[in-house]
């Protein structure tokens, strides 16, 4: 489990908005937690949650935005050798009661990820995409090599490929056991001074009708509709509320699993309450 991906959270300034939109763009449903915060679901599993971004929050200018979070075998122990590595561990360690221990960690570049460890053996992704599931993680940053480092001591991800994108300089594939699970890749000129930041995708049936649904929704497209190598198709969006997000469909567009996720350019996790600071 450990480096595996295990659950996303929506931090949203309208989540009856973010509902609406999710919904009708993936076909996800919802569950309610608590008073603040939904799970989203794939099917009848849980696959991530939603809470509503405070007025502190939003006073010291948290944008919208996706949350994933990384199983690991000990959290305070991670979060030790996050310091250690040069990253900032920005919230926790804090426990979640009846679900397990997590902390809101930053990289050396600035991208922000979760570290988590469930109170309840859950297993986490295993690379292998699903439709209606997350299935690509990207990492936009300032040094490649010097991020994937990072990971690598932190979650034992291995380097799986590397791709020349000509003046765009290499894309590593990233993931474990031969498996991937997404990609990083150096800002460009385009990104501006865009902070390093993750990408979450999310597997489609049908792009066409995903992307309708995002225009329908009030939401924009960043980039594509772009096929990527391997035959998949990829979008990267923007959501209702601003918060970023991609959709791919497989080159074998159906119900059933992929067999490879986009490159270039299922978790199962008990829900948690609490997200970035």
């Amino acid at each position: 489990m450990h480096g595996t991906f295990a659950w996303y959270d929506l931090m949203t300034p309208d989540p009856a908005a973010s509902k609406k939109f999710y919904s009708s763009v993936t076909g996800w449903g919802t569950q309610p937690w608590d008073s603040q915060y939904d799970m989203w679901t794939a099917g009848d599993q849980p696959i991530g949650g939603m809470a509503p971004i405070t007025a502190e929050q939003q006073a010291q200018g948290v944008p919208p935005h996706w949350l994933a979070y990384v199983n690991v075998d000990d959290v305070d122990s991670a979060a030790k050798k996050v310091r250690s590595l040069g990253g900032t561990v920005m919230h926790g360690p804090e426990e979640i009661p009846d679900v397990g221990r997590y902390a809101i960690i930053q990289d050396p570049q600035g991208a922000m990820v979760a570290i988590f460890k469930s109170g309840n053996p859950t297993p986490g992704w295993d690379g292998t995409p699903a439709v209606g599931r997350f299935s690509w993680h990207e990492l936009m940053t300032t040094d490649t090599k010097r991020a994937f480092d990072f990971y690598r001591q932190l979650f034992g991800w291995e380097n799986i490929e590397e791709m020349d994108m000509g003046p765009g300089g290499k894309y590593l594939e990233y993931g474990k056991g031969g498996k991937m699970f997404g990609g990083m890749f150096n800002r460009r000129p385009e990104h501006g001074d865009m902070a390093p930041n993750w990408t979450f995708y999310v597997n489609v049936n049908d792009l066409d009708k995903a992307v309708a649904a995002v225009k329908r929704g009030g939401g924009s497209i960043v980039m594509g509709p772009m096929e990527v190598p391997g035959g998949d198709t990829i979008v990267v969006a923007k959501d209702s509320t601003g918060a970023m997000f991609a959709l791919h469909q497989s080159k074998r567009a159906s119900g059933a699993t992929q067999t490879r996720a986009p490159s270039a350019k299922k978790p199962r996790a008990k829900a948690k309450k609490k997200t970035r600071r």
